[in-house]
């Protein structure tokens, strides 16, 4: 029985679809300002693969993940960029689609925008405007007001009584009114936009209706935007129903946040150009999904090295082969996956069952073929192991890549280190040269030395 951490109660739950064998799924999606980071990529492989295990259990699913192509950063990216919104957007949805596609995620049912449901969140915002849970303020912008709502605090209840002193501080945009000359669409309350919050949740019921088993994203999105979307839907639906309430872990650079600030944003594509996309979901998914999860610079070196050991074992096994084997890894596997979807301790099980396999291809067991199989199918589950062993480790060995991206975060890292080495070569100081080599091996780089300059590869 599959037990899922549901974020509203704090606790972990039986996971029981609404309705037998169909389940509703809402992951909140990118804001489509800039290329999308690897902060994305951890969320959404998560729920890919919390999608794939539904789906291999029998359920039907309709997933829907909302596109945000408007708001502010993307009014200011677009005028610094001095091209128009629409131009910005299409491009960067294309090239998340592209990261998306290039990490094997599932496509969703639905991926609606938000520019395509303006009317429908009016709409909205005049019920609760009607309702009185929402009023304009000096500015022209409309408000919901949070002391409409006695049971705001969803996911805070120990600080119910403080949020609710502050209430008149913490009151949201449902609609904001553009100065002059900003874009926006025509309104009762004159040119505006939505908010954030009320766009989430216009979709959801749009798309979903009233009774969602699971609604998703990362940590970051419980307060405010989870709180507001719980408060301003049961406010207009009264009766909307959300069963569970899923986020997942801060993906973190060096033990610090990731931010444009600090150059840190490491790109999903980034990561594509020079590790293969189970790698790179491997390290995603190396932590329980809901604790941070560190990437240092060296950091997916182990987990190519653990695929490659899996793969090795497949080699020369029949992948067509029916299963004829008992079921002690496969009930492992699934214990650990039912248990909130432990996937750290499922990878053990498939680490156990590559040794197995090596070990009965020392003894030359006919048996190899039938445990190798076993280790296709459950890795298959979490969408690894799905090429042909040849070719995965052909290319892994290989190089992928030569490092020329300079927005590659640990590039300068690298170059300085290469910058030094080629000052010891100059100076014919060969012992501290090589030392400088062996720190770039280190990290997985391999150095080809021209007469003119010095080209650097990913391992």
């Amino acid at each position: 029985m599959l037990k899922i951490f549901n974020s509203i109660k704090n606790k972990k739950e039986k996971f029981i679809s609404i309705k037998k064998k169909n389940v509703n799924i809402y992951v909140c999606g990118v804001t489509v300002y800039d290329l999308c980071h690897i902060g994305h990529g951890r969320t959404f492989v998560f729920f890919d693969i919390m999608i794939r295990y539904l789906i291999y259990f029998g359920y039907k699913i309709n997933y829907v993940r909302n596109i945000t192509d408007f708001d502010d950063k993307i009014i200011n990216k677009s005028n610094k960029k001095k091209i128009s919104i629409k131009n910005l957007t299409n491009s960067m949805i294309l090239k998340m689609k592209e990261d998306f596609n290039n990490l094997n995620l599932l496509k969703p049912n639905k991926e609606p925008l938000v520019t395509d449901n303006i009317q429908n969140i009016i709409e909205l915002i005049l019920k609760l405007l009607k309702n009185k849970n929402a009023y304009i303020n000096y500015k022209g912008d409309i408000l919901f007001s949070i002391k409409t709502y006695n049971n705001y605090g969803h996911f805070f209840k120990k600080n119910k009584i403080n949020i609710l002193k502050n209430s008149n501080k913490i009151d949201f945009v449902l609609w904001k009114k553009s100065k002059i000359n900003e874009p926006g669409w025509l309104s009762p309350w004159g040119i505006g936009r939505p908010g954030w919050h009320i766009e989430c949740s216009t979709i959801c019921n749009k798309y979903l209706g009233n009774k969602i088993d699971i609604h998703g994203g990362g940590q970051d999105l419980i307060f405010p935007h989870h709180e507001n979307e719980i408060a301003q839907s049961q406010c207009i639906f009264k009766n909307n129903k959300i069963n569970y309430w899923v986020h997942v872990g801060m993906l973190m650079i060096d033990n610090d946040k990731m931010s444009k600030s600090k150059n840190n944003d490491l790109k999903i594509r980034t990561l594509l150009n020079n590790y293969n996309n189970e790698i790179i979901r491997y390290f995603l998914l190396s932590r329980h999904y809901r604790k941070p999860l560190i990437y240092k610079i060296n950091s997916l070196n182990k987990y190519t090295n653990i695929l490659k050991f899996m793969y090795k074992s497949l080699q020369n096994t029949n992948p067509n082969i029916k299963i004829l084997l008992g079921n002690t890894f496969k009930n492992r596997f699934f214990e650990a996956i039912n248990d909130d979807f432990n996937i750290p301790e499922s990878f053990s099980v498939l680490l156990s069952l590559s040794k197995e396999i090596n070990n009965l291809k020392n003894k030359q067991s006919s048996k190899v073929h039938n445990f190798a199989a076993r280790l296709r199918q459950l890795a298959g589950i979490l969408g690894l192991l799905k090429n042909d062993p040849n070719d995965f480790l052909k290319k892994i060995n290989g190089y992928s890549s030569k490092i020329n991206d300079k927005n590659f975060f640990y590039y300068k890292y690298i170059d300085k280190i290469n910058k030094i080495r080629n000052y010891y070569r100059i100076n014919k100081k060969w012992k501290l040269a090589d030392k400088m080599r062996k720190k770039l091996n280190k990290l997985n780089i391999r150095i080809e030395d021209n007469i003119n300059n010095t080209n650097l590869y990913k391992k």
